[in-house]
């Protein structure tokens, strides 16, 4: 039995693109699956554009998802070698030929066969010359490209595949099309196919904008006498004007590494990719890595293209609010160990984070993200919106402070006056400091909410979060009298 064998070749011309991502996550699951390997090919052959940074933000990316391979990284540059004695191979065998013509000469054809109104394409003018015609233009040092020779056969040249079924394409359609550069370095087109044979690739996941390169390289296969593999192109991501995302039309957002800056899981960021283009045919929204590789198939993958729901500028979303409902759903339901590991790198990275929260406050640290999480979006927030239970030096969002505390000139006494109690108060726990609270509003003859929307600005900097006194016991007695007692800064100066 032929083992399922599948490679993601990214070209590293820059950071790793959600759409080559999504790919790799499609290649990986597959080979998961099915018992198999998936291979790590560097296509770096476009040597003006890759760069080792570009090398390494692949890598780096793919370890942040998770995507692990088993063979590589190879480079094509390492294989340069064979890919010239494959088109030398094809010369010999007479699958190809030299072309002499200029680009004067090709440009002219073209605008003949326009005004024409005939088809576009190469006319085949060098294929029939003789071994001494060759050899006296080689002799006169004039340069060539080395073309394919396409058959000449009548009907259709056609292939399987998993997603779009049966593609067809007549023989007339196909160009000559040219596998070696004037200055002898072989295209990717023929280099793609030579490195499959070499990796024993079985089976082709990729996107659908390769399938015009599909059918001249099943007569490559064909011409150097290697086994079809399985192809299966997957429909393009497109933006909400139906262009495809890209790097240079919507920058960082369609990178990996973005995601990675503003706080995602990284499950969460593979989950959303999974359903951009594939589904196991219910509303199911949420996979564990487990659960995706067993429901993962290649037939279930859309034939038409996704769209990737980015509106720049949108005050409410920074990305597709898909993707933050998924990161939502599994910052709020994961294990907190395991969310607490992430949220560790976060306070490191801002110098939040203190020794104590990994022994003796431990306990303290888990229940405190526990109860902070379930407002929360990103890993990010816990430095942000969270920041008040870490560090004194937090915000205080504007519109809280002017509904919750301006208002209230009288707050201005009134959450010393509870500071005092506090600090007084020899049993800090939740019933007592509901209590001073709640009886305090009664002396001040008010209603309880004046008192505890303030204090929730006053100590957190925010409108909403989890219920009010065990924020208190989570900040803790000394820091809340110390915050209640300064809540005069927070008022203009007169």
């Amino acid at each position: 039995m032929t083992e399922t064998r599948l490679r993601f070749p990214p070209s590293p011309t820059g950071y790793l693109h959600i759409g080559g991502a999504r790919t790799a996550l499609y290649n990986w699951l597959y080979a998961k699956k099915n018992g198999g390997k998936l291979i790590l090919r560097i296509e770096d052959t476009d040597t003006e554009r890759s760069s080792q940074e570009s090398i390494q933000g692949i890598l780096d990316g793919m370890e942040w998802l998770g995507i692990d391979y088993d063979e590589g990284p190879y480079f094509q540059t390492d294989f340069s070698h064979e890919h010239t004695a494959a088109a030398e191979k094809l010369l010999e065998k007479g699958h190809a030929y030299r072309c002499f013509c200029t680009k004067e000469e090709l440009d002219s054809k073209r605008e003949i066969a326009l005004a024409a109104k005939k088809p576009l394409g190469y006319d085949r003018t060098c294929r029939t010359l003789s071994e001494d015609e060759i050899t006296a233009k080689i002799t006169e040092g004039l340069p060539s490209v080395i073309r394919f020779k396409v058959p000449e056969r009548t009907g259709v040249l056609s292939y399987d595949d998993k997603i779009l079924g049966t593609i067809e394409c007549n023989y007339k359609e196909i160009d000559d099309f040219v596998i070696v550069r004037s200055n002898g370095k072989p295209l990717y087109l023929l280099c793609n196919v030579v490195d499959d044979i070499r990796d024993r690739i079985s089976h082709i996941i990729r996107g659908q904008d390769h399938m015009t390169n599909t059918v001249k390289q099943v007569l490559l296969y064909e011409a150097l006498d290697a086994p079809l593999p399985v192809f299966a192109h997957m429909p393009l991501t497109l933006d909400t004007k139906k262009a495809k995302i890209s790097k240079r039309s919507h920058g960082e957002i369609v990178s990996v590494q973005f995601y990675k800056e503003h706080g995602f899981i990284p499950w969460a960021l593979n989950n959303f990719l999974a359903l951009l283009g594939w589904s196991a045919g219910d509303d199911r929204e949420f996979y564990s890595k487990e659960e995706l590789i067993e429901s993962f198939s290649l037939e279930r993958i859309n034939k038409s293209s996704s769209i990737f729901n980015y509106r720049k500028n949108d005050p409410k979303f920074f990305t597709d609010p898909k993707a933050i409902a998924i990161n939502e759903h599994y910052l709020r339901t994961m294990e907190i160990g395991e969310i607490g590991k992430m949220v560790r790198v976060e306070l490191e990275e801002d110098g939040l984070w203190h020794d104590s929260y990994d022994s003796e406050k431990k306990e303290w640290y888990l229940e405190t993200i526990d109860m902070i999480r379930d407002r929360f979006h990103t890993l990010k927030d816990f430095t942000s919106l969270g920041r008040a239970y870490f560090a004194d030096d937090f915000e205080v969002v504007e519109k809280p402070l002017k509904k919750n505390v301006l208002k209230h000139e009288g707050l201005k006494e009134w959450l010393p006056e509870l500071a005092n109690r506090y600090e007084q108060l020899d049993q800090f726990t939740l019933e007592e400091t509901e209590q001073v609270a709640r009886d305090l509003a009664t002396e001040l003859d008010i209603k309880p909410g004046i008192i505890i929307n303030g204090m929730r600005t006053v100590v957190t900097g925010q409108l909403a979060g989890p219920s009010m006194f065990h924020i208190v016991l989570a900040i803790g007695q000394q820091r809340i009298v110390q915050r209640l007692r300064n809540v005069a800064k927070l008022y203009p100066e007169i």
